[in-house]
């Protein structure tokens, strides 16, 4: 067998008639391309689903983490904290806003270790950025409780989690802002680059509004300040639109196949998995991947690619270890030896049981071996 860590095609086909529809309506119908009532629409509909007042729709992820930045007007002499164990957009939006990132370690769970958060404060920090990994919110009660103690600023970097929850409320509802990206591999993906900003400020939603159009309030005819072109195309917004209607079961199919995973893996000793999914615990993890450590990382993910199973390591080098970026500072031991040892399975809604079957066979085989 062959099951490849993505497959983009068969994920799609589910939704291909309706999509069609919206190509018919959108394109030939309407030629509604731009800031129209689809990308209303799903605005409206996003924010009802993660359970907050606005949702802004922005060109991508990157972009959406720069403008929450620029918002608060953080810039040189600030200090903002975050993780290394990201993609680096999120360390990017505070570099490129003048700021200085601060980067902590994370826990067991590969989310920001809270333990570690009052030490790295000082009298210039200014923001916390928490990246929710894997499909699992961080524990947001603690950072909300520690933002708070010391006036911060929350971003929370929800791209990885749309869908997942911490004690009932969902990623992307806790900040003062938070980050969302629809690229074609997340748990929500559109047909290109997307992205979203939610907020319960309706001060903060008019700012972000005015800096993804260019600076511009259109209906008083005046530019509030240097923005960025970085609207979320109003296709894209309805191709969205019909998906996101089927996000609880595509999140459903998610855990079910987590489950598998953990039940099979549950006895292989020199591997970590993740923690089975639950009903009534404080988290509820949506899985955008599923991630095991091994010390044996690179033998595993070899034999797991030689008999068809495939893989992805994010990331095999941590942020802080790449040279040009001068971050080499930071010390962060649990970070860099996930590093070393993660590797995401397959995990995706279209993968049939006996797709996971192959892949649970296979990963057994290694560790029989």
């Amino acid at each position: 067998m062959n099951v490849p860590f993505v497959d983009l095609p068969i994920q799609i086909k589910p939704f291909e008639r309706e999509i069609r529809e919206v190509l018919e309506s959108v394109v030939f119908d309407k030629a509604d391309f731009i800031m129209r009532q689809d990308l209303i629409d799903f605005e409206n509909a996003f924010a009802e689903f993660i359970g907050v007042k606005h949702a802004i729709g922005v060109a991508n992820g990157s972009d959406a983490l720069n403008i929450c930045v620029k918002a608060f007007g953080i810039g040189a002499g600030d200090e903002v904290i975050t993780v290394s164990h990201t993609f680096v957009a999120t360390i990017a939006a505070i570099v490129h806003a003048g700021a200085t990132p601060v980067l902590v370690d994370v826990g067991s769970d590969h989310n920001m270790d809270i333990t570690k958060l009052d030490e790295a404060i000082n009298a210039t920090t200014k923001a916390i950025i928490p990246v929710h990994l894997n499909g699992r919110v961080c524990n947001m009660e603690a950072i909300m409780d520690i933002a708070a103690k010391y006036d911060l600023k929350v971003i929370e970097d929800s791209a990885q989690a749309i869908g997942g929850m911490y004690k009932g409320k969902k990623a992307g509802s806790f900040g003062d802002f938070a980050t969302n990206s629809f690229y074609p591999f997340k748990i929500l993906g559109c047909f290109g680059d997307g992205g979203m900003i939610t907020t319960n400020d309706s001060d903060l939603d008019y700012r972000i509004r005015c800096l993804r159009d260019n600076g511009q309030d259109r209906q008083k005819g005046e530019i509030t300040d240097w923005g960025w072109n970085s609207r979320l195309d109003n296709l894209q917004a309805a191709i969205l639109s019909v998906m996101l209607k089927q996000l609880p079961d595509m999140i459903t199919r998610r855990r079910e196949i987590a489950r598998l995973y953990c039940d099979a893996f549950k006895d292989i000793s020199d591997l970590v998995i993740q923690e089975a999914p639950t009903d009534d615990g404080d988290y509820y993890d949506a899985f955008q991947n599923y991630v095991v450590t091994t010390p044996k990382r690179d033998q595993f993910v070899k034999y797991l690619n030689e008999n068809g199973v495939g893989t992805l390591i994010s990331w095999p080098v941590p942020t802080h270890f790449h040279p040009n970026l001068k971050l080499d500072s930071f010390k962060l031991p649990n970070t860099e030896r996930i590093s070393r040892e993660v590797v995401s399975l397959p995990m995706h809604p279209a993968l049939t049981d006996e797709d996971v079957a192959y892949v649970t066979k296979t990963v057994k085989g290694f560790f029989s071996n």
